[in-house]
């Protein structure tokens, strides 16, 4: 039987990235059938049952995964690629600072680019330094950028807040970047 922490990886895979390598149609909003999810998994060799994916869904440190009320469906909250879905977050008033983890072999694209999505659909921030350490960590040896959100902000861009806390917007310009 796989561990919690494959099934959670697989679900990220199929739920952001690449729901057709299972043959899985997402919602615009990035919902899956449960049944449908159990039955394309199943063809892949991966044996999910409702009450796995609730307490992989229940038990996720980052909290990447959610069940609709009914629990018949589930759906990754952030960090999509896929052109499947595009979720129509409400805008949000960010706090006056966000965090940004990285790894230090990437600070020069990013004192020349800026945050850029890449192959995701928005860049991802933190609200606290703690977590953001914890994202750097998993690239390299970490960096931690200050983001004066605020600032981009009342500058008109734009941020959302997905339903496990990260903050998302489209880009961060250098110029709005603490590298200290």
């Amino acid at each position: 039987m796989k561990s919690h922490a494959d099934i959670s990886k697989f679900l990220s895979y199929v739920l952001r990235h690449q729901p057709e390598s299972v043959g899985l149609q997402l919602s615009s909003e990035g919902w899956a059938s449960t049944d449908e999810l159990i039955a394309c998994a199943a063809k892949a060799g991966w044996r999910l049952t409702p009450e796995i994916i609730e307490a992989v869904v229940r038990d996720n440190d980052k909290k990447r995964f959610a069940l609709s009320e009914d629990k018949l469906h589930i759906r990754a909250v952030q960090g999509h690629s896929t052109k499947q879905v595009a979720i129509d977050w409400e805008e949000k008033v960010p706090p006056t600072m966000l965090y940004h983890g990285t790894a230090t072999r990437f600070i020069e694209s990013i004192r020349q680019k800026g945050l850029i999505a890449g192959s995701r659909h928005y860049v991802h921030l933190s609200g606290d330094e703690a977590t953001a350490v914890a994202v750097g960590a998993r690239h390299g040896k970490p960096v931690v950028l200050k983001i004066h959100a605020e600032r981009m902000h009342q500058q008109g861009y734009a941020f959302h807040q997905a339903d496990n806390g990260v903050w998302l917007t489209l880009a961060v310009p250098v110029e709005f970047i603490a590298f200290e």
